[in-house]
């Protein structure tokens, strides 16, 4: 988008204080950090700061206006806009940018995979025209409005990737996305200290098929039994996708390595029958089902499978997720940006399928459990303990669940309290030749220990 300061305050219903009502801008940014050329900064209040104690270093760092809702007396030759609320205004101009786009628009949530499920998709529509969408973890409520903003408004097709934490947030996000075809890919319990439950989870999530009309499509994980009872009361037409037999869309023939090949296989009178090869260049047999749900959403969009199965191969994966780099003669397999029970059993899968002298998993809290935290560290502890992965630091609190399987296993076990002894260990433990996995929840700061490894 490229508006200029009086429309956006027609858009917000602001009202300009100070600055040139002409000043063109193409961006927003609501961290003052993060400054492009052209750019409206957003200040959001929240429980720990308040953004608007950082408009003046939004200035410093180029930033071309900015929002308020504070009473200050403004004097200043940049523009300043006076709004009720800065969320609210944000909200309004992301609806504004969305009403300007005319092009499918997908929308996907789940508990586990959904960033790699909408790369994914990108890439599989990506073999019938332009495509736009989410960017980075943008997938909140207040990143949702910035991404629509920065849309390419050219584009054929947009994938919005749309992510919760409480009740009322995905009817919030439907607001603003408006998805004209929606994909489920699990229910899992990330969150459940806010919405108590699996079934509140999975209730809360399928509000993303809200707004669908009885022409549009979603996409199930059909093995997922929560999404079961839903089948009867969606709005919609309904393709399901999975292992198990009964699916619209199933895989076959699944080899696994560094990279994973199936033959996806449509047979089902929704669909008909066809047979599709896939290769996808991301490690992982999981990784099947988030490339099942990205061919569904492309099948409903009309696209011809084996294009959109080809234009998914090239995805090549990010930072952060499964990332495979080397440290000198160690192979680190970074996989901390966020973690859950099922993703940490898939990434404690992909490291045992590696190829290495040893196999060493740095694990850290999974966060945002809720009561159940000590239990699932525990699970994933059994699971782990049944791998044949060699030795095992475990930082944090809940993941201490998993010392008494890991040990009754005859796994070598070492238990840190802080990142800078999780640290320490591997560097001690891990030698040239070894591969290292990294894996825990983004609040643990694996990052750190990343960044930090020497070369062996």
């Amino acid at each position: 988008m490229e508006l200029t300061i009086q429309e956006i305050c027609r858009i917000t219903r602001g009202t300009l204080l100070c600055g040139d009502a002409e000043t063109q801008i193409r961006h927003l940014s609501f961290d003052s950090r993060d400054i492009p050329e052209d750019c409206l900064f957003v200040p959001i209040p929240g429980a720990r700061v308040d953004g608007h104690d950082f408009i003046g270093g939004a200035f410093d760092k180029g930033a071309a206006a900015a929002l308020t809702s504070r009473g200050d007396i403004i004097c200043s030759d940049r523009p300043h806009i006076r709004v009720a609320d800065t969320q609210k205004a944000l909200e309004a101009l992301g609806c504004y940018a969305r009403s300007c786009f005319h092009g499918p628009v997908v929308g996907i949530t789940g508990s586990v995979g959904k960033t790699t499920t909408r790369e994914l998709t990108k890439a599989a529509l990506a073999a019938a025209g332009r495509v736009t969408g989410t960017m980075k973890n943008m997938n909140s409520q207040i990143g949702t409005p910035v991404v629509l903003y920065h849309m390419d408004q050219e584009a054929d097709r947009a994938v919005m990737e749309m992510g919760i934490s409480g009740p009322g947030d995905m009817k919030d996000l439907v607001k603003l996305v408006h998805p004209t075809l929606a994909v489920v890919t699990n229910i899992g319990v990330a969150h459940m200290e806010y919405l108590g439950s699996r079934e509140g989870i999975c209730a809360e999530k399928m509000h993303i098929t809200d707004e669908l009309g009885p022409e549009a499509w979603a996409v199930l994980n059909g093995d997922e039994p929560l999404l079961a009872a839903y089948r009867e009361k969606l709005p919609c037409r309904l393709l399901t996708y999975g292992l198990e037999e009964g699916n619209d869309l199933t895989a076959r023939d699944i080899r696994e390595g560094d990279t994973v090949s199936f033959t996806a296989v449509f047979h089902s009178a929704v669909t008909g029958f066809r047979e599709v090869p896939v290769t996808l260049q991301i490690p992982g047999v999981h990784n099947v089902m988030n490339a099942l749900a990205a061919l569904g959403a492309a099948w409903a969009l009309g696209i011809d499978p084996a294009l959109a199965a080809l234009s998914m191969g090239t995805f090549e994966g990010f930072s952060r997720r499964l990332e495979r780099r080397k440290k000198g003669g160690l192979l680190l397999i970074d996989d901390s940006y966020n973690a859950s029970p099922p993703s940490m059993k898939a990434a404690l899968s992909v490291l045992e399928q590696a190829s290495g002298r040893r196999k060493i998993a740095l694990l850290a809290d999974m966060l945002e459990l809720g009561d159940g935290a000590a239990a699932l560290h525990r699970e994933v502890g059994c699971y782990a303990a049944g791998l044949n992965i060699d030795s095992f630091i475990l930082y944090g609190q809940s993941v201490r669940e998993m010392e008494e399987p890991l040990r009754a296993a005859g796994k070598e076990v070492f238990l840190c309290d802080t990142r800078e002894q999780a640290l320490e260990k591997a560097v001690q433990t891990a030698a040239a030749g070894d591969v290292l996995l990294l894996k825990g929840s983004n609040g643990m700061g694996l990052d750190k220990i990343a960044a930090a490894l020497p070369d062996f």
